[in-house]
């Protein structure tokens, strides 16, 4: 951050996130900002795949899942919780990346369908495999854990646990593409081909993203399951999650930190502000509507402001940011004439 405000701004939220425990209550604090830290987590997780490395995945949802399942199982046979994370998240990799070996020999719409793949075969796997879920309907509660000795079972502890995470994958993120690792995937993302004439090899370093990916994909599953959920069941990770979190990361911006908190918050909270703006202005009577279309109207309302992002601001959320941004930086000399 070379400018000096944008070191404040960050400062400040740094500081607004520690202290959230303070000043919320327990409502807005586990329902709002913990689920949105940690989905901003895994949308970070799957930016570095398709933001950097150019790598679609439609599965991801399935990566996560095998991140929480794994998590739960370990934890029942008395893993130390530290350990738990790092085991899931690499279980979650070595699976991730026998799938993402696809990418090797196929790209576009072919990578899509090895992806989506992934999700219908783990989905079918958890369903019908009791050892693994318990069965269709069942769900799996987690049992209670330590992190650092500290009991993981008030809300406060939960939520620092997620935002301790949050900011590893976010500085993480950061630093990446300062790295010969970022810079490779970027050379990939743009051709592959051409990254390969000047010396890097596409079959380790996309291998790499996904193992990469994946771990962070699954440990972020383990800390959605123990932190948020408290309980799994195959639903909590099925195909419609996937298109979410692509959702976050095409909506917030490929590529780009904020992006994933901005398409995050988009896509998590924008559905319930609509729902409680349609349902105020229903009851003040000021929308004389059927109750049927007006259940349906956020939704409608919400996909206009998704096809509207995508149409007059391509590059998402993070545009928008970096533009008002910019325009405050210059503010008022921009309209100066010489």
């Amino acid at each position: 951050w070379p400018s000096p405000a944008d070191r404040w701004q960050v400062i400040a939220i740094a500081a607004l996130a520690v202290l959230a425990p303070l000043y919320l209550s327990p409502l807005y604090l586990g329902s709002y900002l913990l689920p949105w830290l940690i989905w901003s987590s895994a949308a970070l997780s799957l930016t570095l795949l398709m933001g950097l490395a150019g790598q679609l995945h439609f599965g991801y949802a399935a990566v996560m899942a095998i991140g929480a399942y794994s998590a739960i199982h370990l934890a029942r046979v008395g893993l130390p919780f530290e350990m738990v994370l790092v085991a899931s998240g690499l279980i979650a990799a070595a699976i991730g990346s026998v799938f993402g070996g696809a990418a090797l020999r196929v790209k576009g719409l072919y990578l899509v369908m090895a992806t989506l793949a992934m999700q219908y075969l783990v989905d079918w796997i958890i369903v019908n495999v009791p050892a693994i879920s318990g069965g269709a309907h069942a769900t799996l509660r987690t049992p209670e854990v330590r992190f650092l000795l500290v009991p993981i079972d008030s809300l406060a502890s939960r939520y620092y646990l997620a935002l301790a995470w949050t900011a590893l994958v976010a500085v993480f993120f950061l630093n990446i593409k300062r790295t010969s690792f970022g810079r490779a995937l970027v050379a990939i993302r743009e051709k592959d081909f051409a990254a390969a004439v000047i010396g890097v090899d596409p079959f380790r370093y996309k291998l790499l993203a996904f193992f990469t990916s994946s771990f962070m994909g699954g440990v972020s599953g383990a800390i959605l399951a123990f932190c948020y959920y408290r309980a799994v069941t195959p639903e909590q990770f099925s195909s419609s999650v996937s298109i979410q979190l692509v959702a976050m990361v095409l909506v917030g911006g490929l590529g780009t930190v904020i992006g994933a908190f901005l398409g995050a918050g988009f896509v998590l909270l924008a559905p319930i502000v609509l729902t409680n703006a349609v349902s105020a202005l229903a009851g003040a009577g000021l929308m004389p509507l059927s109750q049927n279309f007006i259940s349906h109207l956020p939704l409608i309302i919400y996909g206009g402001l998704i096809i509207g992002f995508l149409l007059f601001e391509p590059l998402g959320l993070a545009k928008v940011h970096d533009n008002v941004r910019k325009y405050l930086m210059v503010w008022p000399f921009r309209h100066a004439r010489n």
